[in-house]
């Protein structure tokens, strides 16, 4: 049997384009002699739809469209796999839909309904209640959907029992920073236990939050690999099954993984990024770059993902920017080839403080001062955004994000949040890596001074400011949240591990009565096992301490 994987890049509620997109996909595999042809899961509405699943004209539209495939692929030889939501006696079903001889010939209803994370299939689909079988080829083969091979059991088992030797699985599997390897080390098992090829076709693109990373394979019944796709690209993977059980002969060889874990992640992010701003209509970005490395991280990933002509800068130096700092800015600018605002705030802040003198008369400088620069920039940021239409990226961190070491309506202020779900730590060894010779042309000059890696962090909003002077060093902090908050550890479990604490206990703190901010921050590319947002979902009003 000659597989094809079609791993495509589809976009939410757009039903004719992506039934266009499967076309042609199709098409390609067709055209070399593909018997059986999977796409994605939901590749027809794109996933996740959400609640455009409870608008009916929504599941009659995505039906229509599956007819219309199906006549449109007509009566070729073999089968074509769709991914679709299906509506069944008043319940939908997130199905696979087999088309074959111009018409569907039946559905596979999905099993297992992932409710935890980012997922909320059951809110939307009802369970389908066993698996299934289909003949292509004169072979025998299981169709699962996602979920239903990431547990073990039926309907794996079931498909198998029933002479599968080829066990299909459709799929839209979030990436988090080594969730491909960790996928195809799972269904090598799946391959093992049911003795039988496994064959993955994954998702790939941005979808607000969420990115889907691809990364289809083959496995044979051992669990060796025997096809892989790209990662966070689009790719057509061909593969020759002999499931009489002689060899399987591949017709590509299996790409080999992004590596290391910084280079998987960058470009997780680079396609998350570039996603969201196509999908949604912008043609150009402004972020604020001020000689940080949140900054100059988000600087490279916009003008890696969009091109440098699409990226815009501005450079807003207060009194207390360094002039450091402002020339490592525009060092950054110019390597990037991206075009630099020169946009100074003095006269702003000026004019804020004798609007308040009155107000705050007789009181000191504090953190109010601080924030009205970063209100401030934002506001700027903003005016050009509306004046030209650009996307703002704001550039803030995960460590900044957990512990509210953010400014509401300052460097809060934008449309999307690139390494929201970055920590600090990881944002250094990004920029490490994106210095790199493996990351950049030969002969290239390193993008980021270097300096802007060697300097202490800081928000330089007063004099001689550093982030550890509110903080705790950022490697025992990203230790310390990791443990809160991806693994849901305690105080006390925190503790046993060896963290100090009493900087557990401000960790602890800071994050619980920072989830206000979190609420109203733009949405951002997840990358970790546990984001904010869809992930990690908090209340607001909240006295559970976990204390006794």
């Amino acid at each position: 049997m000659r597989l094809a994987l079609c791993q495509i890049n589809v976009t939410v509620g757009d039903i004719a384009g992506n039934r266009d997109r499967i076309l042609q996909a199709v098409g390609q595999a067709r055209a070399r002699s593909a018997e059986l042809v999977l796409t994605p899961e939901l590749a027809v509405t794109g996933y996740p739809p959400e609640d455009l699943l409870l608008r009916e004209h929504f599941i009659a539209d995505a039906r229509a469209a599956v007819l219309e495939l199906a006549e449109r692929l007509g009566d070729a030889e073999g089968a074509v796999i769709v991914g679709a939501p299906i509506a069944e006696g008043g319940r939908i079903y997130n199905a696979a839909v087999v088309l074959a001889n111009g018409a569907i010939q039946t559905v596979y209803r999905k099993m297992h309904l992932p409710n935890y994370g980012v997922f909320d299939e059951r809110r939307y689909f009802a369970s389908g209640s066993a698996g299934q079988t289909i003949e292509v080829a004169g072979a025998a083969v299981g169709v699962t959907v996602c979920e239903d091979l990431w547990q073990p059991g039926p309907p794996a088992t079931e498909e198998a029992g029933a002479g599968a030797r080829l066990l299909i699985n459709i799929s839209a599997s979030p990436y988090h920073a080594g969730k491909g390897a960790e996928r195809e080390q799972l269904f090598g098992q799946r391959a093992r236990e049911s003795g039988a090829y496994v064959a993955f076709c994954g998702l790939i693109g941005g979808q607000d939050e969420l990115v889907f990373d691809g990364h289809s394979f083959v496995l044979d019944p051992s669990g060796e690999t025997v096809a892989r796709g790209a990662q966070f690209a689009e790719d057509l993977v061909i593969c020759d099954l002999d499931l009489t059980g002689s060899a399987t002969r591949p017709l590509v060889h299996p790409r080999k993984p992004l590596e290391p874990v910084e280079a998987e992640v960058y470009a997780a992010l680079e396609l998350g990024l570039r996603d969201y701003v196509e999908k949604n209509g912008f043609a150009n970005v402004v972020l604020g770059l001020s000689g940080g490395i949140d900054s100059a991280l988000v600087a490279c990933l916009a003008a890696d993902a969009l091109g440098s002509e699409r990226v815009n800068v501005a450079i807003m130096p207060s009194p207390y920017s360094s002039a450091a700092t402002q020339s490592d800015a525009h060092a950054l600018a110019g390597a990037l080839g991206v075009r630099a605002h020169e946009l100074p705030i003095g006269i702003a802040m000026d004019a804020y403080e004798r609007t308040l003198h009155a107000e705050f008369a007789g009181l000191g400088a504090d953190i109010t001062e601080e924030n009205l620069q970063a209100r401030i920039r934002g506001n700027l940021l903003m005016a050009l955004s509306n004046k030209h239409g650009w996307l703002v990226l704001t550039t803030g961190n995960k460590s900044e994000m957990s512990v509210g070491y953010t400014t509401l309506y300052g460097d809060l202020a934008g449309g999307f949040a690139v390494i929201k779900d970055v920590p600090k730590t990881l944002v250094y060894r990004l920029c490490e890596w994106r210095n790199s010779p493996g990351a950049r042309p030969a002969g290239a000059a390193d993008p980021i001074p270097h300096s802007i890696i060697a300097r202490a962090p800081s928000a330089e909003l007063r004099e001689d400011q550093r982030d550890e002077d509110s903080l705790p060093p950022y490697a025992l902090l990203d230790r310390i949240l990791q443990g809160y908050i991806e693994l849901d550890r305690s105080r006390e479990q925190l503790i046993a591990e060896g963290l100090p604490e009493h900087e557990v206990d401000q960790t602890i703190r800071l994050v619980d009565i920072a989830e206000y901010k979190r609420r109203q921050a733009p949405p951002g590319i997840k990358v970790t096992t546990r984001a904010f947002g869809r992930d990690r979902r908090m209340p607001i009003t909240n006295r559970y301490t976990g204390l006794a």
